[in-house]
């Protein structure tokens, strides 16, 4: 995305929607959002699914974590400047998942959404991908032991295949899995104008639920 000149001085003058320390919440993400249930969407990009999703389940709480600065100040202009805006159960996070424990305490997080995540085709940049080994190391810690899952989309089947065996070796099991997700109806799930595109396109979209194996799975 190119560079905006207006979006660093508009993210640090919103830090009550965009925390500038989220460090801070570190264990208290429940409490702020006066939720149970947590959800975190990684590569958020310009907010679509974030804001969406937080309008449909007002009773659940809404992370996005975006590292681009460009990006993240749409998706905050996108939130805040929104008629009747409601921003009491999402927050957005300016910065890189990669300092996702400095932000979220082990098992903090009920639901990890990697939506349409940059696929990093080149074979030397696949240790980027927000599915790869290293990230899946994070998940594992951040989401709660019992209920955690991460939910994933992608119009990239070369990144889907891949991650497929990502999360098999990381030891996460599959409770939904999908290549063509949107060939039937989803209500409980936003459509983004970006994946619309692809839809009009009549590009399939790859979908899948992980979540842990439990020590008796594995043994099995």
């Amino acid at each position: 995305m190119r560079k905006k000149k207006w979006a660093e001085p508009y993210l640090e003058a919103h830090t009550d929607y965009v925390l500038g320390h989220p460090e801070e919440y570190r264990g208290k993400w429940h409490e702020l959002l006066g939720c149970t249930v947590l959800h975190v969407e990684i590569g958020c990009g310009k907010g679509g699914y974030l804001n969406a999703m937080a309008k449909m389940y007002p009773e659940e709480g809404w992370i996005g974590i975006e590292r681009d600065k460009s990006a993240a100040a749409m998706a905050a202009r996108h939130a805040i400047e929104e008629e009747n805006a409601d921003l009491h159960n999402r927050r957005l996070i300016a910065g890189d998942a990669q300092n996702l424990l400095d932000w979220f305490a082990d098992g903090e997080i009920q639901v990890i959404h990697l939506n349409f995540s940059d696929p990093w085709p080149k074979t030397y940049t696949h240790k980027r991908r927000l599915s790869s080994e290293r990230f899946l190391e994070l998940y594992r810690r951040v989401l709660d032991p019992e209920t955690g899952m991460i939910r994933m989309k992608t119009d990239n089947k070369d990144l889907f295949s891949d991650s497929v065996l990502y999360f098999l070796q990381g030891g996460f099991t599959f409770t939904e899995f999908s290549v063509d997700f949107r060939s039937k109806p989803h209500p409980e799930d936003a459509v983004t104008e970006y994946e619309q595109r692809f839809l009009d396109l009549g590009q399939p979209i790859y979908q899948l639920a992980a979540v842990r194996q439990k020590p008796a799975d594995m043994i099995r």
